[in-house]
């Protein structure tokens, strides 16, 4: 075990076709790990605890909070110049502290829970910092560049796939257990347990992906190594594109389930169901941002799947006018399709962008600083909107359409046009934000990037083939109908090259998997 922590002076095609097979295992087992140990559950874990509404905050915030670390971490990665070994030793420390939480209602009295709570999460979450930074130089030098766009796209979507069944699961077996059991907290120890498993069964796979030599570091130290990203005109373009997104997203993201739960007042099944539906829409998407990053460019990518997103935040405040109404229901499907097909090319062009940008070989200190920028843009970002939901609480905004008429009977009739009030105002100033930010993009150079109608012409041919054969007579059928035939083709295609069933594959069915041909990875 111990020799294959240390790095490898060069990696033939047979170590890196390893390694991807064993990077894509990695993909689901972190993302199972995930979604055991994160999102619902873990804020649900903490109201049982007794959880404040400023402590969910706090709990928002330790996650962006903790990317920030990757600074002094850029020093450590260049001093070991092991990366692997960074890797596998904090994920360990780190996973342990998912135990150390489960295992709080056990051993732990009230008083002290939330407090060791928050604790625990920060070490866990500090801990995965150093793992972060090491992770994503190593994979920098590992995947090849020419089929870094598929390859992520497969690995998240196979990722992502598995991570909705596992969280299906979860809820169906928590629901069933708190139906059987008094106390609820011992289902999610359980939950949290599990995870801790998975997570560190994904360690092991990570310890056998082949690690290719560092390249020799500059002189200077650590504030040359951060200098450089600095000094880098377009990489400081990158940044800001990077850090506006981030806070225009996060300032609305962490109030969706809010919005579900108490303006729309949904049960915690419709907001799952609606969750689950836009992580297939994201899987259904993914390849195809991928194979079109790969043909264009990730920037190109972006300039079509940021404003899409971004028009799906506007929708939100439209759900009431101002309360529920007959569409709300379609509008929030319409909403979840959208942010899920264009969150999946938003996620890939931002890390592939990031990982392009950075030089091979020295890409520590590039994606350090773009950890420690857009971890304090989703730090902030979450807590001013916190303060700002507070201060929009008891403020409206109205316009109505009326209809005045004397003859023959005198009637008027009054239509909400437009009314924002609480959380819609925070939604339209993420927008405007958003904005902002794809105007930032627009100063970020890549290598080979195309005018972004090029990219809008191949999505909309690619959406129109997919529809084709349904009668235009039906009119929105066609729209309707699209997602779906688009989610089925994907899994199919995926299920047809890794085996009989559409599940994720085992790993003796890996080899098949990954062709010879670099191009068809």
């Amino acid at each position: 075990m111990l020799g294959s922590i240390r790095p490898k002076d060069t990696l033939d095609e047979a170590d890196v076709r390893y390694g991807l097979r064993m990077l894509l295992i990695d993909g689901i087992l972190g993302q199972t790990m995930i979604v055991l140990f994160g999102g619902a559950f873990l804020v649900a874990f903490a109201l049982l605890l007794g959880a404040s509404n400023r402590v969910i905050g706090l709990l928002a915030a330790i996650g962006p909070a903790a990317q920030m670390l990757q600074l002094p971490v850029v020093w450590l990665v260049e001093k070991v110049r092991a990366r692997k070994f960074l890797v596998v030793g904090s994920l360990v420390l780190s996973r342990l502290f998912i135990v150390v939480v489960a295992l709080l209602p056990w051993f732990v009295p009230q008083p002290a829970r939330l407090g060791l709570f928050l604790g625990a999460l920060v070490c866990f979450f500090a801990l995965a910092s150093i793992s972060g930074c090491s992770f994503n130089s190593w994979i920098r030098d590992l995947v090849p560049e020419e089929t870094m766009g598929r390859y992520f796209a497969k690995r998240m979507s196979i990722a992502v796939t598995v991570g909705a069944l596992v969280s299906l699961a979860a809820a169906f077996g928590l629901d069933w257990y708190e139906r059987a059991a008094s106390a609820p907290l011992p289902g999610f120890s359980a939950l949290f347990l599990i995870a801790a498993v998975v997570g560190m069964v994904d360690v092991y796979f990570l310890a056998r992906i082949p690690e290719p030599r560092m390249a020799p570091g500059g002189a200077g130290g650590l504030l040359a190594a951060l200098a450089g990203p600095l000094r880098d005109t377009n990489f400081r373009r990158l940044l800001l594109f990077l850090g506006s997104w981030h806070f225009a997203v996060m300032f609305a993201a962490p109030f969706f389930t809010v919005y579900l739960l108490l303006r729309l007042e949904l049960s915690m099944s419709w907001v799952i169901g609606l969750a689950v539906f836009g992580q297939l829409m994201n899987v259904a998407f993914l390849g195809l941002w991928g194979r079109l990053a790969d043909r264009f460019t990730n920037k190109s990518v972006l300039a079509v799947a940021g404003p899409l997103f971004m028009i799906s935040v506007l929708m939100w405040p439209f759900t009431t006018m101002p309360d529920r109404h007959m569409f709300t229901v379609p509008l929030l499907i319409l909403i979840h399709a959208l942010s899920g097909m264009s969150a999946a090319g938003v996620i890939l062009g931002t890390g592939n962008i990031a990982l392009k940008s950075a030089p091979r070989g020295s890409a520590t200190a590039y994606l350090a600083t773009v950890a420690l920028v857009s971890g304090l843009a989703a730090t902030l970002s979450p807590i001013l909107a916190g303060f700002a939901a507070d201060w929009f609480a008891d403020k409206e905004l109205g316009l109505t359409l009326t209809w005045l008429q004397s003859e023959p009977v005198a009637r008027a009739v009054h239509l909400p046009a437009l009314s924002f009030r609480g959380l819609d105002f925070l939604f339209a100033i993420s927008f405007i934000l958003g904005l902002y930010a794809m105007h930032r993009l627009l100063g970020v150079q890549e290598q080979g990037e195309v005018d972004d109608k090029a990219v809008r012409a191949e999505l909309y041919a690619q959406m129109r083939r997919t529809a084709r054969g349904v009668s235009s007579a039906v009119g929105m059928r066609q729209l309707t109908a699209f997602p779906f035939v688009a989610f089925r083709s994907t899994v199919g295609r995926l299920g047809a090259r890794m085996g009989d069933g559409a599940g994720p594959p085992s790993p003796d069915e890996f080899p098949a998997d990954l062709p010879d041909d670099k191009d068809e990875w």
